[in-house]
């Protein structure tokens, strides 16, 4: 018993003291790493070619900073300050040749060492304008009612003589005629 005590207690320590000398290496020293905030961007989700507008207020009083929008292929915008105190505002437009996915918007405030960033998807159209599907599906299964009115009468039958023969079984049963 104490050997399996002090087997799992030397276990327990080893993992600790391990993850206490990774911590640091994932970590990083404090104070040099850039810091991040927030930047919110307007319409979230658009179409190419589209107008984009994205602010933030993480970037201190001045208010000013430099976006990068590369990773979707517009290239680099200004935020300057907006009419409301302390925040940052700037556009850019999506290009026609953008292909749909997400991607980060970055911008680095002028103030501090700090980066701002958030999403902006681009898909083929805008969701209202998005056709919604009609009909039935074609899977194969078959439906109540199919192309061919014989088969369906035929279908119908069958199930209505299955559902007379499983009454009438149940029926002598219940009667003890002997089933």
């Amino acid at each position: 018993m104490r050997r399996t005590a002090r087997l799992l207690t030397a276990t327990a320590l080893t993992a600790a003291a391990a993850g206490l000398a990774v911590a640091p290496a994932y970590g990083g020293v404090a104070g040099t790493a850039a810091r991040s905030g927030s930047l919110q961007v307007f319409p979230s989700t658009v179409v190419p070619g589209s107008q984009v507008t994205v602010n933030t207020a993480d970037c201190g009083t001045t208010g000013t900073a430099l976006g990068d929008a590369g990773a979707v292929g517009a290239g680099t915008f200004t935020l300057a300050p907006s009419t409301h105190q302390g925040e940052a505002i700037g556009q850019f437009k999506v290009p026609a040749s953008a292909q749909p996915g997400t991607y980060e918007i970055v911008a680095k405030c002028a103030e501090g060492d700090r980066n701002v960033t958030g999403d902006l998807m681009v898909a083929l159209s805008a969701a209202h304008e998005q056709v919604q599907p009609r009909g039935s599906m074609k899977t194969g299964v078959g439906g109540a009612f199919g192309t061919d009115p014989v088969q369906t009468t035929a279908g119908v039958a069958a199930l209505a003589v299955a559902a007379a023969g499983g009454t009438w079984l149940l029926h002598r049963r219940a009667r003890g005629d002997g089933i």
